[in-house]
């Protein structure tokens, strides 16, 4: 099996290298490299010159709040250039791996979103990975699209990294407290990812659109207080106290690109049609809290 990764250093990308190697040949890349999907001539040609089996892509124009004034580039990367890997995958009789984000939905209400629930984006950034799936879909070919929230990863900057920081320099923290979510790790997310391509291309018949996140639900003022816990625990020299950190909603913290409120993802068709656990959020953020503290 031949799989083509592109975006290869983002978080997730550098977690699906390790991840995706024993599928078979990889060929990792980058925008220097050949994976650029800003360039559709340049990504196309990329793709027939690899030919592979799989296709997977981690790249993605992730800005939030820039997107609202990038809009051109924003859907060229994560939906015109998604919609050209498609259409390459068609003709190639190759699957197409590709990730997608809860900001595709409102965020309204409290109830969880399954994978068929209406979809009706807030921002930019939202409406270009909806208008991506969009294409894709239409493109016909066999296709794994993950939904997925709030990713983390070791390498790099992360939320938890920035608490830490914040909370030792501080004598003070305030937190978003009205967004719910699944904070989901990129190793996580990269080891689901080769288990569902195994299963995929035994039986194409699990090809499909699937909310791939860890389990539970969590505030990023629940988020930031687990991890000044923890972090306590461990010895760290914190000035602010995981009980003092102050809850803020949404509207004391004005974004140029609105923010789902509710993002809760139900993960049960994916564990059921794959026979997988996906572990709570706590597991994923505790390991990582033991690997940078």
């Amino acid at each position: 099996m031949k799989v083509l990764l592109l975006g290869k250093n983002g978080q997730l990308g550098w977690e699906l290298q390790r991840a995706l190697a024993p599928l078979g040949e990889l060929v990792a890349l980058d925008r220097q490299e050949g994976g650029d999907l800003g360039d559709s001539d340049l990504l196309r040609a990329t793709v027939r010159r690899v030919a592979p089996d799989v296709i997977v892509n981690a790249a993605a124009y992730t800005a939030v709040d820039k997107a609202q004034g990038e809009p051109e580039l924003a859907r060229q990367i994560n939906a015109l250039a998604p919609g050209l890997l498609a259409e390459e995958a068609k003709s190639l009789g190759a699957l197409l791996v590709h990730y997608s984000t809860d900001y595709v939905f409102d965020g309204s209400g409290e109830q969880w979103r399954f994978e068929d629930a209406p979809t009706a984006p807030l921002s930019v950034y939202g409406a270009t990975k909806l208008e991506g799936e969009q294409l894709i879909a239409a493109a016909g070919c066999d296709t794994l699209v993950l939904r997925t929230s709030w990713v983390y990863a070791a390498r790099g900057g992360n939320f938890a990294k920035t608490m830490l920081r914040l909370a030792a320099e501080r004598d003070e923290l305030k937190v978003v407290a009205d967004q719910i979510g699944a904070p989901t790790g990129a190793d996580l997310l990269a080891d689901v990812t080769a288990h569902l391509i195994r299963s995929t291309r035994a039986d194409r018949a699990l090809c499909g659109t699937y909310h791939a996140v860890a389990s539970g639900e969590t505030s990023w003022h629940r988020y930031a207080q687990h991890v000044l816990t923890r972090a306590r625990a461990k010895g760290a020299a914190l000035k602010v106290a995981p009980e003092n950190v102050q809850a803020l909603p949404s509207s004391a913290y004005p974004t140029p690109a609105p923010r789902p409120l509710n993002s809760r993802l139900d993960n049960h068709k994916l564990q059921d049609r794959f026979g997988l656990v996906l572990p709570h959020w706590q597991t994923g953020v505790d390991r990582l809290l033991d690997e940078i503290l």
